[in-house]
């Protein structure tokens, strides 16, 4: 029996292995970052030439859940155009608080130190494309 076993359990880890694909591995174009403290905020953001979506979150927000692959995707979207900084509250509630930030979730675009843009709630996708887009073209100008 434990010979029919170890037989089988080769045989799965063989064909396992001729089912494995070979990847590339790319160089990713745009920046996605979680804030660690606040000195990274202020080097990654509030220095940041390039505009920079600050999203505040929190881990048991389900709105925030759901917003994370939808913001994820359009910054990637903008190929470099615009950085992602997710800032937990919890974490970091002097940030939350230095921003006004009474609810979750709450996007910000942050540019050469300063809000430019603010959005409240979960948005649509086209929504946020659209809010996206307008400040990648404001920034270029």
């Amino acid at each position: 029996m434990q010979r029919q076993f170890a037989n089988l359990l080769t045989n799965v880890a063989r064909q396992v292995r001729s089912q494995e694909r070979a990847f590339s591995v790319t160089t990713q174009r745009w920046e996605i970052f979680k804030v660690q403290s606040p000195e990274e905020f202020e080097n990654k953001v509030k220095k940041s030439q390039t505009p920079v979506v600050v999203d505040f979150f929190a881990t048991w927000c389900n709105p925030c859940k759901m917003l994370t692959p939808r913001i994820e995707s359009i910054v990637g979207e903008q190929a470099g155009s615009i950085k992602l900084a997710k800032v937990d509250i919890d974490e970091h509630s002097e940030l939350a608080l230095d921003y006004d930030v009474a609810a979750v979730p709450v996007l910000v675009i942050m540019q050469n130190g300063k809000e430019v843009q603010r959005m409240v709630g979960l948005q649509d996708e086209d929504k946020i494309r659209a809010w996206v887009a307008t400040a990648v073209k404001n920034a270029k100008q």
